[in-house]
């Protein structure tokens, strides 16, 4: 057992397989005392079965760690609401907050129902929001804490999860949000964008460059629990973790910017905008152009 989080009490939501999995397994084995909630469903959100978080609480105790397990299904209010009291009446205290639940229900934009966007969006964004709304209570009455949101690069968009990347990318505004908003409470915020090879990264029809392990991202989201990531102002900040690579994504920020004196009219803009505002090119178009290639010349293409 290590001591890089020792004291702390963090709670993990979907802790049951993968990454969340791996995350509840290190910050155990660096001294925290953990909350294992998974409502132990398929990857599209069916089948629950609580056995899944028991599993994992029983290895965090054969290591020497101490945990309990939580089932309650998080895109609840009551399900985040009880996860966070599971913290406090088993531990007494919350320190971190852990949300990595998520499921996958693929279809293309103009074929999408509502029954594949709404649970997909109450899983990650919703599931976020009841963990952070619950825990931020505690963590403001403390003065200290660490919320952690689970995006990914899809927050970029993509050609047939648009309810997965609508998600991942309220998921980073939220982050942002609690930052800014816990700041002045001791609170820290902060996104994780993981590549690694998981039940869900099984599907995707592209080559993932970097492709790692879920305990490599796990112990990224054990620095960013740890007294050295506050100590550093880590807050309000997306990373990806990816195997062997770990980025910092950009702040937003406009890029350019026209004025007009007089108002603005449709042939106006259509006349000025090209030559100053312009577009700000983006990089997916160019990645599905090359997956649509090669597909036709039946090859798998790279992420890179």
């Amino acid at each position: 057992m290590g001591n890089f989080v020792a004291g702390k009490v963090v709670a993990v939501t979907g802790a049951g397989r993968g990454i969340g999995r791996a995350v509840a397994l290190a910050a155990a084995a660096e001294g925290a005392r953990v909350v294992v909630n998974d409502h132990g469903v398929s990857v599209d959100g069916a089948s629950p079965a609580g056995e899944v978080a028991e599993a994992v609480v029983k290895e965090i105790e054969a290591a020497g760690g101490e945990a309990v397990a939580v089932a309650d299904d998080i895109s609840t209010m009551a399900g985040g609401r009880r996860v966070v009291d599971t913290a406090l009446s088993a531990f007494g205290r919350l320190d971190g907050a852990v949300c990595v639940a998520g499921i996958l229900r693929e279809r293309m934009l103009f074929n999408m129902t509502e029954d594949e966007w709404d649970p997909v969006l109450a899983t990650h964004l919703k599931g976020t929001f009841t963990v952070f709304r619950a825990a931020s209570a505690v963590m403001r009455a403390q003065r200290s804490g660490t919320l952690i949101g689970f995006t990914s690069g899809n927050h970029q968009g993509s050609v047939s999860q648009a309810n997965y990347s609508a998600a991942k990318g309220g998921v980073i505004s939220l982050v942002r949000s609690a930052a800014l908003g816990l700041h002045k409470y001791g609170v820290t915020a902060n996104a994780v964008a993981p590549v690694a090879r998981t039940r869900m990264s099984a599907g995707v029809p592209m080559e993932l460059a970097d492709l790692g392990e879920p305990e490599d991202v796990a112990a990224f989201v054990v620095y960013l629990l740890s007294d050295a990531a506050r100590e550093q102002g880590v807050t309000g900040q997306v990373y990806t973790v990816a195997g062997p690579r770990i980025a910092v994504w950009a702040q937003p920020a406009e890029l350019r910017s026209v004025h007009a004196e007089g108002p603005w009219t449709p042939e106006r803009i259509a006349r000025v905008l090209p030559g100053t505002v312009g577009v700000d090119p983006m990089p997916m178009l160019a990645r599905v152009a090359a997956s649509e290639e090669a597909a036709r010349r039946g090859d798998r293409p790279n992420a890179r």
